[in-house]
């Protein structure tokens, strides 16, 4: 698989984003990352099949997340899924994209109590 071109701190997509989160807490199968994302955004960010195997795509080619060596419990899952886990660099651009939105969010915040009202 070819690699992808990507640094730390670049901006991250929100399917991206989410999805490395999703990840944050253990291994998982697309089906879960699809479902852990509607549940942490509150439904507002939906993950269709497309999408979410092409975010996992890009993900494993740029080293972000790996495909799991281990099912979490062999006996009670379908062999064609395949779990995936968050790489260090994963977890790195997650923590730098965290602050880059906390630190819009936090600009915006200032600048809309600072204006006047037209």
């Amino acid at each position: 698989m070819t690699s992808i071109k990507f640094s730390p701190g670049q901006p991250l997509t929100p399917a991206v984003f989410h999805t490395l989160l999703a990840l944050v807490d253990g291994d998982k199968h697309g089906y879960a990352i699809m479902k852990d994302v509607e549940t942490q955004t509150a439904g507002r960010l939906k993950l269709g099949p497309g999408t979410l195997y092409g975010t996992i795509k890009r993900l494993l080619a740029a080293g972000l997340i790996v495909e799991a060596a281990e099912r979490p419990d062999p006996g009670l899952d379908d062999e064609r899924r395949r779990y995936y886990r968050l790489t260090a660099l994963g977890r790195q651009s997650a923590e730098l994209e965290n602050q880059r939105l906390l630190q819009a969010v936090k600009a915006a915040g200032q600048k809309l109590s600072d204006s006047p009202l037209n």
